[in-house]
């Protein structure tokens, strides 16, 4: 609730709404970006489930913080790893600052930075979590390979 004015009539109406599920809830999130079109691509509050939650695609997703040591050093490589599936139709690997957006769906819990996420198009509500492997170009590739369900099998160029 974000009134600009408090009273009771306001919080009735507000109460009263609340009850026939006539509210929506305030999502935090950063501006959906104009231009999204690089490799990697920038998942806000807003744009999680049309992107995360999408049933037409596989999706990698890292939560990250823009402080976090680890999530620097991890750029350059999910840069790399994104310009690998680039033309993958059914792949997107994107990122979400997790510190300045809502993550809109309890199945990813954020308890650390980075965090990444293989959402499988046909379970969505049983993301598989990255853990254990070095957050390395190769292991995050055979991450994605193992859990992928369509991968365009073409040979990669020498």
């Amino acid at each position: 609730m974000e009134p600009e004015e408090f009273d009771s009539d306001v919080l009735r109406q507000f109460v009263l709404a609340f009850k026939k599920g006539k509210l929506k809830p305030i999502v935090k999130s950063q501006p959906v970006p104009k231009n999204n079109k690089g490799p990697v691509k920038v998942v806000v509050g807003k744009t999680f489930d049309a992107v995360v939650m999408d049933p037409k695609n596989d999706v990698l997703i890292e939560f990250y913080a823009p402080w976090c040591g680890h999530c620097k050093k991890l750029e350059p490589v999910y840069n790399e790893l994104g310009k690998k599936y680039k033309n993958e139709k059914n792949l997107v690997i994107a990122k979400m600052d997790a510190t300045a957006n809502d993550v809109t769906s309890d199945h990813y819990k954020v308890e650390g930075f980075p965090t990444i996420y293989f959402a499988p198009k046909n379970k969505k509500n049983s993301p598989i979590k990255f853990e254990g492997g070095e957050r390395d170009l190769e292991h995050l590739s055979k991450f994605i390979e193992e859990h992928a369900t369509t991968l365009s099998r073409a040979k990669e160029e020498l």
